[in-house]
């Protein structure tokens, strides 16, 4: 299955350029040295939205489950980088209860 509506998907710019590119960050730290050593910059975070975007908005979903927010949705599929390698990674989206847009909860590098 697809991720339903990804037209309408939302990536937060503070998602990414506070908690996934801040090497700083307590609990995002280490997914920001990954994501820098793959290109990824904070000053152009929008490199990240797009290839999100790009490769994971249209890949099939791994795991759906029920939350008492919503529905979340796994989805597990490579990420061409700026560096030119590829980076396998997991996205976590959610449609909150009473909704039907997708919203982007986090990213795990595999």
């Amino acid at each position: 299955m697809k991720l339903p509506n990804p037209e309408h998907a939302v990536i937060e710019p503070s998602k990414l350029i506070q908690y996934l590119l801040n090497t700083e960050h307590k609990r995002g730290g280490h997914k920001a040295r990954v994501l820098l050593d793959f290109g990824y910059h904070v000053d152009s975070w929008q490199q990240l939205q797009a290839d999100i975007r790009r490769f994971h908005l249209l890949a099939e979903v791994e795991v759906v489950r029920q939350t008492p927010y919503g529905t979340r949705y796994e989805i597990r599929a490579p990420l061409q980088t700026p560096s030119g390698r590829t980076l396998t990674v997991s996205t976590v989206w959610q449609i909150d209860e009473g909704t039907a847009v997708p919203r982007f909860i986090t990213l795990f590098p595999d």
